[in-house]
């Protein structure tokens, strides 16, 4: 993958959020301009964007029609996963499936589910063990 580019309805907001987030995955900032900023693991050269575009229609994404639905990204080890969930309120996100957490999608896979503010979905899945 190349990169992923998000438009998003407040740019501030999305910064907070997504670039807590990214940067405790282990990407750096990269590039920032007046209407976005990106993140990027350097090794991979992979990166993420957040763009407030003033050609966007609409002022929410809503993960549940035709389209992206969420980004699953790689959060480390169960406990690297523990920490992101009991931080990650701070930063604009909210547990989703918290009856099932960590297992919602299933007994052999840990992760958890979040939802920013304008309605993105991350999963984070931790590192299988053993």
């Amino acid at each position: 993958m190349h990169h992923i580019e998000l438009w998003v309805p407040d740019l501030a907001r999305a910064e907070r959020s997504w670039g807590w987030l990214l940067t405790r995955l282990g990407a750096q900032p990269y590039q920032s301009w007046e209407a976005g900023r990106s993140w990027r693991w350097a090794e991979a050269g992979t990166y993420v964007v957040v763009e407030q575009s003033p050609a966007q229609v609409g002022d929410r994404h809503e993960r549940r029609s035709p389209g992206l639905n969420h980004l699953a990204l790689w959060a480390g080890t169960a406990a690297e996963l523990d920490a992101l969930v009991a931080d990650a309120p701070a930063h604009g996100w909210s547990l989703l499936f918290a009856d099932r957490h960590p297992f919602a999608g299933g007994p052999e896979h840990r992760a958890a589910y979040l939802e920013d503010a304008d309605g993105y979905e991350v999963e984070l899945v931790a590192e299988a063990t053993g």
